[in-house]
């Protein structure tokens, strides 16, 4: 076994393998760029090798870097993680010719799989179902709409060397390819050095479902069973679980038996990870498609750890130093239910704009990745970030990931709700409150999802979980209960003990377009109904924590000037609280109304404006695209809200742009 391997990678990812790493008694050795001079994951290592400045470019990316940091420090292995070099040839090749091991599949493995032509080809081979498409190198837009018309609309336009959701565009008409094409070679270009794109047909009714595989050096393959992906943004993963509500067991053992064939194909070793595509307007569930083959570990690779109870950081070292796999295929078993949700840097109030910034706050529910893989209770924290550090430009935007594990569906469902209403995230904008919302969505909790399901469920954008009539009940209490201990604790501070000015007991408290009458007397009443209520709260403290009619509620409270603003089960809950004799005053109280911003075309984003469309003087019509900006290696198409005329240009393509910059002013 190794005594020594270096990381190549960094945030939550890097943690995760020096975790595992140390639990074995192996040291471990991290890089990092000048933004994460002060990352948790640095800490964390025995040793710490600094490789260049923030961009991946210049520091990450480098193969020479990752290989003297090695020598430097003795590591005789080298983790890629996810993303970076983990699927670069020319990175593993370079690490062989130095005698350092890849704690990775081999090279001709991840040759074959990661050309995205070239494995579909291979995958048809092994005799794997394939999507219909255009297998080829496609040579510009003219030829990109002459494919797409061919194999029929909807169309997904992929760059071959992509992943992680980028360099991808689904057109749905011959405007959509010529719009689209070329943004996908230049993400394919900017994110994996590699324009070539491909069009396959879009499934309808897709769901996106991936089998874990695992082998050794002796020819041992193993599926480690499904998880369900489907739930994605931009085709970026938000949501996974695993197993998956649709498969059945005779589809999981067809799909498995697929993966391993085609695994063995290439002789492949390590985790590893094939993506499918399956129509679920197919009752039969025999309609699945390999979609590609990811050689590296999957960032959802904790949801099959918690229902197999398999480390596979541990089996992909162990397989690096040649050891045979322990475990057969007939004991890889499925025990529970585990959901895995990704938090993000980014406003889904503000359609889901990156969001880049310090974290003034950062209180996970559970103390990061503590009590093996199922963490506490049932609760797993995986990430790479502290208070105080900063969430920047040059990386993904995801904070952590938030898993959790049940008997059952609902169960692991339900802790996902409770563990998010006590996610404390300050300082930049984030998605707590949009998976806490997919969580209780019925939709979701009937198990009936496709690629589809957040355009289709929020068609109009996010503006928080909807509210039943028990919960804003339960919430007017909480409000009415706050607000006297407020105004007791206030009166003791004024030192007013012995005075006959006692706070108020009867309150108006106004939330969700409903006005309620709180009162707290021996018994705590809304509206005359009697509810049991206990509220624990430290004065200070922006988490409360409450229980209502047995109902246990995570709150995060802030003081406004006319009442409380109370977040909680995947929404922001504006509580107007008023005491009962002075609710007339409600009525007279004059509400902001905000700016009419409709005339500009702000950036959403900090980010760089790649493409101008319009200039001084031109008529554009609603929903016409004006700019192009990127922003976390992702263009970002900005449009028009209304028609009108551009009346003056203020920004030029290559200029970085804050956010909130206006880039034109309409007329």
């Amino acid at each position: 076994m190794f005594k020594k391997i270096l990381i190549a990678n960094r945030g939550e990812i890097a943690c995760r393998v020096i975790k595992t790493a140390r639990r074995m008694g192996i040291q471990t050795v991290a890089v990092y760029s000048d933004a994460d001079a002060r990352a948790p994951f640095v800490q964390m290592a025995d040793e710490a090798v600094h490789i260049g400045p923030s961009p991946a470019a210049q520091s990450y990316l480098i193969a020479d870097k990752i290989i003297a940091a090695c020598k430097q420090t003795g590591a005789e292995a080298v983790h890629p993680g996810y993303g970076f070099l983990s699927e670069r040839t020319s990175f593993a090749e370079a690490l062989a010719a130095e005698g350092i091991a890849f704690i990775g599949p081999p090279v001709n493995a991840i040759a074959a799989m990661g050309d995205k032509i070239e494995s579909k080809k291979l995958a048809m081979e092994a005799g794997v179902n394939v999507v219909p498409g255009y297998v080829g190198v496609i040579e510009d837009t003219e030829h990109a709409v002459r494919i797409s018309n061919e194999i029929g609309y909807p169309v997904m336009m992929k760059a071959s060397a992509g992943g992680g959701g980028k360099g991808m565009r689904l057109a749905y008409s011959e405007k959509d390819v010529r719009e689209g094409f070329e943004a996908t070679q230049r993400e394919g270009l900017n994110s994996f050095g590699d324009d070539r794109v491909f069009i396959e047909k879009f499934i309808l009714n897709p769901r996106h479902i991936e089998i874990q595989i695992l082998g050794d050096q002796h020819g041992n393959v193993l599926y480690l069973n499904e998880r369900e992906c489907s739930i994605q943004r931009r085709h970026q993963k938000v949501v996974e679980e695993a197993p998956s509500p649709f498969v059945t067991p005779k589809m999981r053992k067809a799909m498995g038996e697929q993966c391993v064939a085609l695994a063995k194909a290439v002789g492949y070793y390590s985790a590893g990870t094939v993506e499918l595509i399956v129509s679920g307007a197919d009752p039969s569930g025999e309609s699945f498609y390999f979609l590609e083959m990811n050689t590296r570990l999957q960032v959802e690779h904790p949801v099959t750890e918690c229902i197999t109870g398999i480390d596979l950081v541990e089996q992909m070292i162990r397989v690096a130093a040649g050891e045979k796999l322990a475990i057969t295929q007939d004991e890889v078993k499925i025990d529970g239910w585990a959901i895995e949700n990704r938090v993000y840097a980014e406003d889904p109030y503000r359609g889901f704009l990156p969001s880049t910034g310090r974290l003034t706050r950062y209180r996970p529910p559970v103390a990061g990745w503590e009590g093996g893989i199922r963490g506490v209770e049932g609760v797993r924290i995986d990430d790479g970030v502290m208070e105080g550090g900063e969430v920047s430009m040059f990386y993904d935007p995801m904070i952590a990931k938030l898993v959790t594990w049940g008997e059952t569906r609902d169960e692991a469902a339900d802790k996902q709700i409770e563990a998010l209403d006590r996610f404390e995230i300050e300082g930049l904008g984030h998605n707590i409150d949009f998976v806490s919302a997919i969580m209780q969505h019925p939709r979701f909790r009937s198990g009936e999802l496709t690629t589809g399901f957040i355009a289709e469920e929020y068609p109009e954008g996010f503006t928080g979980a909807a509210a039943s009539d028990e919960t804003l009940r339960h919430l007017a209490a909480i409000a009415g209960f706050v607000m006297t201990a407020r105004a007791d604790r206030a009166r003791q501070v004024s030192d007013q003990l012995d005075s006959e000015l006692d706070p108020p007991y009867d309150w108006s408290v106004t939330l969700g377009g409903q006005t309620y009458a709180v009162a707290l007397d021996e018994d705590v009443t809304v509206d005359g109904q009697v509810l049991d209520i206990g509220v624990s709260h430290t004065p200070g403290d922006r988490l409360l924590e409450a229980n209502v009619d047995g109902i246990n509620y995570g709150v995060k409270l802030d003081v406004t000037r006319t009442g409380l603003k109370l977040t909680t089960r995947g929404a922001v809950h504006h509580a107007r609280v008023l005491p009962a004799h002075a609710a007339h005053l409600a009525a007279h109280m004059i509400e902001k109304v905000p700016p009419d911003l409709s005339k500009f075309l702000i950036c959403p984003m900090p980010g760089l404006l790649v493409t101008l469309h319009v200039g001084e003087g031109d008529h554009v019509e609603a929903g016409q695209p004006l700019a192009v900006v990127e922003a976390m290696k992702m263009e970002n198409i900005l449009r028009a809200e209304k028609s009108a005329t551009v009346k003056k240009v203020n920004a030029k393509a290559g200029d970085s742009l804050a956010v909130d910059a206006v880039i034109l002013e309409l007329e």
